[in-house]
């Protein structure tokens, strides 16, 4: 059992050296950690983010399943051969194996969303989960071939089953930056 004496640790330095010092990085980290908050909470607006949170759940719960499927493993192959980021995940399991590594990820993503609409951590976890799951997929406009329609020009015109599938993740992107910039406060200097 701890007393009150072990819980009161002074932790503050000695000296005239140590007067102008910065905190430790645990401390700033803590500080850090301490500026978390759930992203519905404190930013004014719950009902949108709220809506966004949980939308995006929707979206890691139902495309994370569906990487378990052959249909949506082959449907994603063409992304994952062309991206320098991913095409590693082939190579090592095979368009299934990779495909389910994904959505593993992607379920991952949408516990994480889950619990963050109760805990700090988890809210600003989840929400950089899906910004880096969308950074990498709209990479794959530079990398996957068939993105511009050649018959309309090209470049800016976007293919329909290629170009346009990748378009919508913009727009995820930004419901998940609104989540993470709502989630990660300013640290206590």
């Amino acid at each position: 059992m701890l007393t009150e004496d072990c819980m009161n640790i002074d932790t503050k330095p000695r000296g005239k050296a140590s007067e102008q010092a910065q905190p430790p990085f645990w401390e700033k980290a803590a500080n850090w950690l301490a500026a978390l908050r759930i992203a519905e909470k404190d930013a004014g607006g719950t009902n949108g983010l709220a809506l966004l949170r949980w939308t995006l759940v929707v979206v890691f719960l139902w495309f994370g399943a569906m990487k378990f499927t052959g249909y949506e493993a082959n449907g994603i192959a063409l992304f994952i051969q062309h991206s320098p980021i991913l095409s590693w995940l082939i190579a090592v399991f095979g368009v299934r194996g990779a495909s389910d590594i994904i959505g593993v990820l992607e379920l991952l993503t949408a516990i994480a969303l889950i619990v963050g609409a109760f805990a700090p951590l988890a809210s600003a976890l989840g929400a950089a989960m899906s910004c880096v799951t969308y950074l990498i997929t709209l990479s794959f406009f530079l990398t996957t071939p068939g993105v511009a329609e050649q018959t309309a020009g090209g470049f800016p015109a976007i293919s329909a089953p290629i170009g346009q599938f990748l378009l919508k993740d913009l727009v995820l992107l930004a419901a998940s930056l609104c989540l993470l910039r709502a989630s990660v406060g300013q640290p206590a200097r």
